[in-house]
């Protein structure tokens, strides 16, 4: 049975580039668009009253940040996932968005049909963010915790492994032939070892802590 579509929220104040994002989008078949607005109040209101798995977050919205709706958000009940599209973002702002639960970041200098992929990578868990992304993460998590100093077991490291190359929940569990849930349990065991919250943090927080018991 096939899953039902990802509904997806389009956050963007320039109407030809929202529009673009909406035909691009509308034409995969394991994607819905459940709305298109330019402010953070209005997304809020939108993911209030209506069902939202994804939303497409622009982080420069005219003279409001963008970015204000990861809080309010997640303190409005939204547990869907945020991508952030953007002109452009600097190390801090990348930080601060991975920080607060940003899922990842598409650069709008990178093809529109590129978009696709990068959402279905974001829905089904992968890991996909660029390096200067990830930088800008190791940059930040020098005083996340004690708790990321701790060693990992053999089959954490495996896992974090699975994580850090990309691949879900799904396939790190059929390469170490444990079912889904068990990995997602060691996914759990590993953001709360480190102090993280999202695998774009994770494998920043492993590139930094981990990396000798990864590799192989």
């Amino acid at each position: 049975m096939s899953q039902p579509p990802l509904r997806i929220l389009l956050v963007e104040d320039h109407t030809l580039f929202s529009d673009l994002l909406a035909r691009t989008l509308v034409g995969e078949p394991d994607f819905e668009i459940a709305g298109q607005c330019a402010t953070v109040t209005e997304a809020l209101r939108i993911v209030r009253d209506k069902p939202v798995d994804m939303v497409l977050l622009d982080i420069n919205l005219g003279a409001e940040q963008g970015g204000a709706f990861l809080n309010q958000a997640r303190a409005a009940g939204y547990r869907g996932k945020v991508l952030a599209v953007t002109a452009g973002v600097s190390e801090r702002e990348a930080a601060w968005l991975l920080e607060r639960g940003c899922s990842g970041i598409f650069l709008k200098t990178e093809p529109v049909i590129a978009l696709v992929d990068r959402i279905r990578a974001v829905r089904d868990g992968t890991f996909n963010l660029d390096p200067h992304s990830v930088q800008a993460v190791l940059s930040q998590v020098q005083s996340a915790g004690q708790g990321m100093r701790k060693g990992l077991t053999p089959r954490e490291a495996d896992v974090l492994r699975g994580v850090c190359e990309g691949h879900s929940n799904k396939i790190i569990g059929d390469r170490l032939g444990v079912s889904e849930n068990s990995v997602k349990s060691y996914v759990q065991r590993l953001f709360a070892k480190t102090g993280t919250r999202t695998r774009a943090q994770l494998v920043a927080v492993a590139i930094e802590r981990y990396w000798d018991q990864l590799e192989s």
